[in-house]
């Protein structure tokens, strides 16, 4: 199957979206499968206006132009997709799309009018935006003329399918991680019963011993929608809760509220924060080795990523109801699900105190593998093109 993958964001750009289709397009190569990527983000090397530059192999159409913040929208970019889509001989189109999409929403216009059958997935929470959504009607208009509809979670999913209507069906295709490649060595190796041991994390310490601070950590883009701020105020809250040195924060990422942030810890003498930026994916898999719990603050949180890596490493999850962190978190049992900021610090706060219970978390985790590994997802993947290919072929 050749298949056409069409996105606003690609590598370089680093976040969910970017790092997810590049995945995706790398385990279909490895199925067998013919890929191309068509993007408004601009190259490496800044490549523009439809220059082809391969990454893993995998040809990336760049149909960007030149715009301040390296911006990836081209309202220019629909006529050259559409001569290069027509005759490139793609069997399906796979559009990757958020809340504000325009190349992917112009990339679907195309697609319909050549007739490409086409699958749509939506990496958001429409939240407050569905009754523009509805009002505006081009999404239920594209379900009604065959684009095969998906989200990453169910509750991202279910908001679209009151979008779209009960005519059209909604799936769920959750982003994929390689497990293999995040679950440390001693997983697998339980001690039975969830009985904490000495080697079950960096929080095991000896009885009677001065316990150190819990280690808490995130990985993030340091954006509004994100919290990072506010995580920092919640777990301030639970420190004052457990005990004035009982927690430290580690927030990776970088993002426009970095500054904030920083302001906002010097504004209040907290020492106990670090932001050590952006790493690598080999240094976040090492730094989640080193901490204890995860934690993710947003509410607005689609599906979780990043949760997903650090549960599957063994750490706790510690998510907000809503998010599609549910989907792979069961309360009390792999992690917490809480229901605002004030939960939350008494969530953390708890778990501080209650060393054993973030062994008996973390062990649960090691034992039990996430279903969202690549292998599987790739395969969901393909049967959303089958579906899509059969909605065309039905409207033909």
């Amino acid at each position: 199957m050749k298949v056409a993958l069409l996105t606003d964001c690609y590598l370089p750009r680093l976040g969910g979206i970017e790092v997810q289709s590049h995945d995706l397009a790398r385990h279909l190569v490895t199925l067998g499968h013919e890929v191309e990527v068509f993007t408004a983000t601009p190259g490496p090397q800044g490549q523009l206006r439809g220059e082809i530059t391969p990454v893993d192999g995998i040809p990336v159409h760049r149909l960007a132009i030149r715009l301040p913040w390296e911006l990836p929208v081209n309202p220019l970019a629909p006529r050259e997709l559409r001569r290069r889509l027509k005759g490139g001989g793609f069997d399906v189109a796979h559009v990757q799309t958020g809340v504000v999409s325009p190349f992917a929403w112009d990339s679907t216009r195309v697609t319909l009018d050549l007739g490409l059958p086409t699958a749509m997935t939506w990496h958001c929470m429409l939240g407050q935006v569905a009754p523009g959504f509805a009002a505006a009607g081009f999404v239920r208009r594209w379900a009604a003329r065959g684009v095969a509809m998906s989200a990453v979670s169910a509750v991202a999913a279910q908001p679209l399918r009151e979008l779209v209507g009960p005519a059209a069906t909604v799936s769920v295709l959750p982003n994929g991680i390689d497990v293999a490649r995040w679950r440390p060595a001693e997983a697998g190796h339980s001690t039975g019963g969830g009985t904490p041991t000495t080697s079950s994390g960096p929080a095991a310490h000896s009885p009677g011993s001065a316990q150190p601070p819990l280690e808490l950590i995130t990985a993030m883009r340091l954006a509004p929608r994100k919290r990072a701020r506010a995580l920092v105020e919640l777990v301030a809250r639970a420190d004052r809760l457990a005990g004035r040195g009982s927690l430290r924060l580690t927030i990776l990422g970088e993002g426009p509220d970095r500054r904030k942030v920083e302001a906002y810890l010097a504004a209040h003498d907290i020492d106990w924060v670090a932001l050590p930026g952006r790493v690598t994916r080999d240094e976040l898999r090492e730094r989640y080795a080193a901490a204890d719990v995860y934690v993710s603050p947003s509410a607005l949180e689609s599906f979780g990523i990043a949760a997903l890596e650090a549960r599957t490493t063994g750490l706790p999850v510690v998510g907000r109801s809503g998010s599609g962190i549910g989907e792979f978190v069961t309360h009390g049992v792999g992690g917490l699900i809480v229901a605002d900021d004030a939960a939350m610090a008494g969530a953390l706060a708890g778990l501080s105190a209650d060393r054993a219970r973030v062994a008996r978390m973390r062990r649960w985790n090691l034992d039990n593998p996430p279903e969202q590994d690549w292998t599987q997802v790739a395969a969901l993947a393909l049967g959303e093109y089958e579906r899509a290919i059969a909605l065309a072929t039905g409207r033909r």
